[in-house]
């Protein structure tokens, strides 16, 4: 068995904002070293560094933002809470048509 957990770390946003600029602020560095010096996965890493260009405007026409992902989420939440409660309401409305015509 291997020493590494399943659970994925979370790093602030202070952390994730400092290995991009060092990334950015060393062209002669790889990501990989970079990211063994400072302890994450050099995917993650790679990932933090794709989304920072996104989110400035750099990247492929149609990525989303951090923004635009985060919005995308809530609005998918507040989509699936309002299908439950029209569920509900839909159930309720059948049981008391029932209880009318009794």
């Amino acid at each position: 068995m291997s020493g590494k957990s399943n659970m994925s770390k979370r790093y602030t946003a202070e952390f994730k904002r400092d290995a991009i600029a060092l990334v950015r602020s060393s062209p002669h560095r790889n990501v990989t070293e970079i990211a063994r010096e400072l302890g994450v996965s050099p995917e993650g890493l790679r990932g933090w560094v794709k989304q920072a260009k996104v989110d400035r405007g750099e990247g492929p026409s149609g990525a989303l933002t951090s923004d635009e992902r985060e919005e995308l989420r809530r609005v998918r939440r507040e989509n699936a809470d309002l299908k439950k409660a029209n569920e509900i309401l839909v159930k309720a409305a059948a049981f008391f048509a029932r209880e009318i015509v009794k």
